[in-house]
């Protein structure tokens, strides 16, 4: 697996964690997550996409897309939405609870982080610590395109289970303790809660498996992802791209459309873009400057390009960024 390339992937696109829940669940108890656009400017203004996860640190309860099939998830267990959809936990399968309102966001927004909420007014029968990640999703990030929309991972029966198993534990005790910095520790738990269960993913994909994912656990073309990813302003042609890989300039080009989706040159023009955009939108570095830090010989060049993956020029990325930050 080329772990420096979704390293790489997610420095760029700013995953960050942040709005902690911890929730009590009394038999009987369902809630349910309003629709995506109404979260973010409650919990994480200015997050371009959000990712949810709910991790059941005792009993269990049932987790599901609204309008889909739910999942049994136990203590011990981390069940995270990656679109962001919206969706319902609950005591039993099959429930759905009134929806929730801006003003109840407002309400629950407005105490200290993390969040306590009770559902329910029965015996206690689950209890969880939920949160959200943001990330970018525009103009390109390919690991949200090559994930399913909902990942369950456990702590049970695996060599790794410590890891997420200490994670649980932390998280708990930090979202009970409101120790000072403890906003900052569940952020960065978070973060690294996503990239495990991220990773847990990717190595259980089946063999034949298409994706960006697929394309990192594949030898020659994660590579090839890695070669890209640690030189993108270098002028890359196929045949040395085929020839660092170890492979036809042919089988190459093949293998890679068919895994990642697109072929290799297209992928760094689309990478670059995302470079410059992240740029673009967290510092004051002129486009010249930019446009030379990927391998533009000038400004004219990268601004073409730049219209032509993302549809409006890098002056007007800028700007809408800022107006919306």
């Amino acid at each position: 697996m080329s772990g420096d390339v979704l390293s790489d992937l997610l420095r760029t696109v700013r995953l960050t964690g942040a709005a902690y829940f911890n929730v009590v669940g009394r038999e009987p108890w369902v809630a349910e997550q309003p629709a995506r656009e109404l979260v973010p400017p409650k919990v994480l203004p200015g997050a371009e996409h959000l990712i949810a996860y709910h991790v059941v640190t005792e009993g269990r309860c049932y987790a599901g897309i609204v309008g889909g099939e739910p999942v049994a998830v136990e203590a011990g267990e981390v069940v995270v939405f990656t679109q962001g959809d919206p969706h319902v936990m609950s005591s039993s399968p099959g429930m759905r609870a009134e929806p929730v309102t801006s003003g109840a966001l407002d309400a629950i927004a407005a105490g200290p982080l993390p969040y306590f909420v009770n559902y329910g007014d029965g015996a206690v029968s689950t209890k969880l610590v939920c949160g959200f990640l943001a990330c970018d999703a525009r103009p390109f990030n390919p690991l949200l395109e090559s994930l399913p929309p909902v990942i369950k991972a456990s702590t049970a029966h695996t060599s790794e289970a410590g890891w997420l198993g200490q994670f649980i534990s932390v998280a708990v005790m930090e979202t009970a303790a409101k120790r000072a910095g403890s906003e900052s520790v569940l952020s960065k738990l978070s973060e690294l809660m996503f990239i495990e269960v991220v990773r847990r993913h990717l190595e259980g994909l089946p063999a034949e498996q298409a994706g960006w994912l697929a394309g990192l656990r594949d030898p020659f073309i994660g590579k090839a992802l890695s070669l890209l990813h640690a030189r993108p302003a270098y002028n890359w042609t196929i045949e040395e791209l085929a020839r660092e890989v170890g492979q036809s300039r042919s089988v190459l080009a093949e293998r890679f459309a068919f895994l990642v989706g697109t072929p290799p040159l297209h992928y760094l023009a689309k990478w670059r873009m995302q470079i410059a955009s992240e740029s673009l939108s967290a510092g004051t570095a002129n486009v010249a400057r930019i446009a030379a830090d990927i391998g533009y010989e000038s400004e004219a060049a990268f601004s073409r390009a730049f219209k032509k993956i993302i549809g409006v020029p890098p002056s007007v990325w800028r700007r809408r960024v800022r107006l919306n930050a």
